[in-house]
């Protein structure tokens, strides 16, 4: 019973098994999240270097050859390793995930529900059909791969048909999937995950948008756009690329948010990249000599551990006591998620001697592929 009668007889009225008080609502309050083990990738995510992966609608694009498939087994890697009986639904348009990418990522194959997709529809009439035989108990991620390679239904028989016209129903289709599984997949607690293709916009300013119409956009908690930057050895040869994901869209970080994530031929993701960038902006980490870092408390000037190369800033060794002896993670979860009220986005930046004006593409460069 509570202390106004008015909402005890409302819930009693109710129909909807869901209804709460706000303040009670476990969809918000009870929202669990499933860290990887990359903590910028944890950034991206949720805000915070210990969060995670959530329910909800997850977009990953960008152009080909831009990690994007791998972002999401990556995730679904997590998620299965931290939930023993939990299952990968993978919805798969374009066939470009062999077995060995899943092994790559720790993926037990036989933990995966692989399920081929030629078309919007058939895609539709599946993942709602699993949808409602799921629960909230029922421990399962979906990743569909991909959004932006899938035709709809008309497009398919046009073509067994000859017949040349544009198809005009696939980004309504597409809306019509969003609408009916958003819902269910916050309800549930399911996270999903989809990668699409970008294009070109036609702007005087041509900037990359994701294809699917505003159905997919509308629906996701998150729009990542990925680029990439080529990084090369001594020799000059190509020995990885950074990966940047420009957040378009989040509900829990501040829009136009950039966050590198490096991979490398030799050590695939390096776990700890993008953290020098950050730690240097907000004075955790400086250089005191040419080419090398020290980690550092900025509120008392105390030098935390031993002086490191570039190279090895990525290593485990160089941040954990930073993490352990200063409030990095504190600054790191106030510089990139949206203000909760307690504190300005402004007051946070003007710790450390930040410039409050500065902008997320001051700080990491953005000279992408």
């Amino acid at each position: 019973m509570s202390k106004n009668p008015l909402i005890d007889k409302i819930r009693k009225n109710t129909k909807n098994a869901y209804t709460s008080i706000l303040s009670e609502s476990t969809f918000f309050n009870d929202r669990k999240l499933t860290s990887t083990r990359i903590p910028m990738l944890n950034v991206a995510l949720s805000g915070s270097l210990d969060g995670g992966i959530g329910s909800g609608i997850l977009q990953i694009a960008g152009p080909s050859r831009h990690f994007k498939s791998s972002f999401s087994l990556e995730i679904a890697s997590a998620f299965l390793e931290q939930k023993p009986d939990s299952v990968l639904l993978f919805y798969d348009s374009e066939f470009g995930s062999p077995q060995a990418y899943f092994s790559t990522f720790r993926i037990p194959l036989d933990r995966v529900i692989h399920i081929p997709v030629t078309n919007i529809e058939e895609l539709k009439f599946d993942l709602v059909s699993q949808l409602e035989g799921l629960d909230k108990n029922d421990e399962v991620i979906i990743i569909i791969d991909s959004i932006g390679n899938i035709a709809s239904k008309k497009e398919v028989e046009d073509a067994i048909n000859e017949k040349s016209v544009a198809d005009m129903t696939r980004a309504k289709a597409l809306k019509g999937l969003f609408r009916m599984i958003t819902p269910q997949l916050r309800i549930k607690d399911i996270p999903l995950i989809f990668v699409n293709h970008t294009y070109a916009t036609m702007s005087m300013y041509s900037t990359q948008t994701p294809g699917g119409g505003s159905g997919a956009l509308y629906a996701s908690d998150a729009v990542w756009i990925v680029g990439r930057r080529t990084n090369k050895d001594d020799d000059k040869n190509v020995s990885g690329y950074d990966f940047i994901i420009n957040v378009d869209k989040s509900r829990t970080i501040r829009e136009r948010s950039v966050v590198p994530i490096s991979v490398s031929w030799k050590g695939g993701i390096e776990k700890n990249s993008g953290l020098l960038e950050i730690g240097l902006l907000g004075k955790y980490v400086i250089k005191p000599k040419k080419g090398l870092y020290v980690g550092v408390n900025p509120k008392t000037g105390e030098i935390i551990n031993d002086e490191a190369d570039k190279e090895n800033t990525v290593r485990d060794e160089f941040w954990k006591p930073i993490f352990e002896q200063t409030d990095f993670k504190e600054f790191v979860r106030r510089f990139y998620s949206i203000p909760d009220g307690s504190t300005s986005f402004e007051e946070t930046r003007g710790t450390n001697g930040i410039d409050n004006n500065i902008e997320h593409e001051d700080i990491f460069s953005t000279n992408v592929e």
